[in-house]
């Protein structure tokens, strides 16, 4: 028998370290060749490491969460024959698409790159217990003057009276077990475990002290770092306008009533997406990229547009390329494309990066005000509230009308305030005069 050794392969050109974000074998477990033993993620791409021979796992290098090294130890295996060596370079593992947040590449700076997990990672170890409100955990005990009367001291140590206080307990409600009643540390113990009694005229209610501890990996953790990026690099400023979307909303039932089969059904956003075309032609400033580290401003001509989208696996950023060149239905079906792409898992790298600007929506539960986080390293983010029925006075009398909010926020060391409003100005003008957005020049 001999040991092979596993080592995190090459990913990518240009990536030094990956996170482990899946194991699908433990130590103990028998695997043949191709089977699929971890995942790693990049800034780029998941990527599944398959096993390149037959053996038993021995060690594994790393937790889920932790940051490896290209090159380092990840598992080893004991092998029939003679000493295994490295699998070559060949043996490149299987990388899937991962769908994920970035906008660009540069979105994320090299000098925040978490440290690489090392050769000496322990072993796998037992996933922690999570903590239950288990009432049968500690044996019934007797009953002591609990809970006590106003103004009647309990008995206990200082130890166990300094846990209580920590803990938030009264020890007047907990029950001791010890000498003349005193409250030892199993009376706390217990009392944590199966909880308060529950109030005269509320049976069955009691306290929920369980606490879950949930590690904050892979696409989730993708995502934490770029908002942390965005919230501490850019000074946001937040412009709020309502749209009155009546016009719009008849115009856009009417061309869904009238399309062809082929054609896609047409919700706001492809006419939203024309006309921040229309109004960067104007704005051109909120169409561009921020590479703070250089000091250099990347203003696009080519309006490539991100839309926020939610995906069981979290938040991604698919990207609608040159909408200048996209009509509302040419906008609607890649749009359509993209969104399924993102929500399945099956988009590419180049399909969740390369945008200029971004919209977020959260659909009919867009509520009255939102304050959107910019898309790091972009500089403006239009979002959309949800459309309500509001009474708006027209001079005479208050009429019906749809309304809707936009909540746009900007980075304001590259976009002045007066330059936003004139740009969600410009996108409302539009919004409510919808015949705008098809005239030409």
């Amino acid at each position: 028998m001999a040991e092979h050794v596993i080592k995190l392969p090459d990913v990518g050109e240009g990536v030094a370290e990956a996170e482990l974000v899946e194991w699908h074998v433990k130590v103990g477990d028998l695997v043949r060749e191709d089977m699929l033993l971890a995942a790693v993620m990049t800034d780029k791409a998941t990527v599944e490491i398959p096993s390149p021979v037959h053996g038993e796992i021995t060690w594994l290098g790393a937790e889920i969460g932790d940051v490896v090294a290209v090159g380092s130890p990840l598992i080893r295996l004991k092998v029939e024959g003679e000493a295994a060596e490295e699998p070559s370079a060949a043996e490149a593992p299987k990388a899937v698409e991962e769908p994920k947040p970035e906008p660009a590449a540069r979105a994320v700076d090299a000098t925040e790159a978490k440290p690489a997990a090392t050769a000496t990672a322990p072993a796998a170890r037992a996933p922690k217990p999570a903590l239950a409100n288990n009432r049968n955990h500690f044996p019934a005990r007797p009953q002591f003057a609990a809970p006590r009367a106003e103004g009647e001291k309990p008995l206990a140590s200082p130890a166990v009276r300094l846990r209580a206080t920590e803990a938030g307990i009264d020890l007047r409600q907990v029950a001791g077990t010890g000498p003349a009643g005193r409250i030892v540390h199993e009376d706390i113990d217990a009392f944590l475990a199966r909880g308060p009694q529950a109030p005269t005229g509320a049976p069955g209610l009691i306290r929920n002290l369980a606490v879950e501890d949930i590690k904050v990996v892979g696409l989730r953790r993708r995502i934490a770092e770029k908002m942390a990026v965005a919230k501490s690099r850019i000074p946001h400023i937040t412009y709020v306008e309502e749209i009155d979307v009546t016009a719009l909303e008849e115009l856009r039932a009417a061309l869904n009533k009238q399309k062809r089969a082929d054609q896609p059904k047409l919700t706001l956003l492809p006419f939203l997406m024309r006309a921040m075309v229309k109004a960067i032609v104007d704005q051109p400033n909120v169409n561009a990229i921020f590479d703070d580290e250089a000091g250099v401003v990347h203003q696009y001509g080519g309006v490539h547009i991100g839309i926020a989208t939610q995906t069981p696996g979290g938040l991604m950023v698919p990207v609608v390329r040159h909408a200048e060149a996209r009509d509302v239905w040419d906008s609607a079906a890649e749009l359509a494309r993209l969104s399924d792409a993102a929500r399945t898992g099956t988009a590419t790298r180049e399909e969740l990066s390369g945008s200029t600007i971004t919209i977020t929506s959260l659909g009919a539960m867009g509520g009255v005000v939102t304050t959107p986080v910019i898309n790091h390293p972009e500089v403006a983010i239009v979002g959309v509230n949800k459309i309500m029925m509001r009474p708006v006075w027209d001079g005479t009398q208050f009429i019906p009308r749809k309304m809707m909010n936009l909540s746009s926020s900007f980075d304001h060391r590259v976009v002045d305030g007066w330059d936003a409003a004139v740009f969600i100005q410009r996108i409302k003008a539009l919004l409510e005069t919808p015949a705008l957005i098809f005239v030409e020049g």
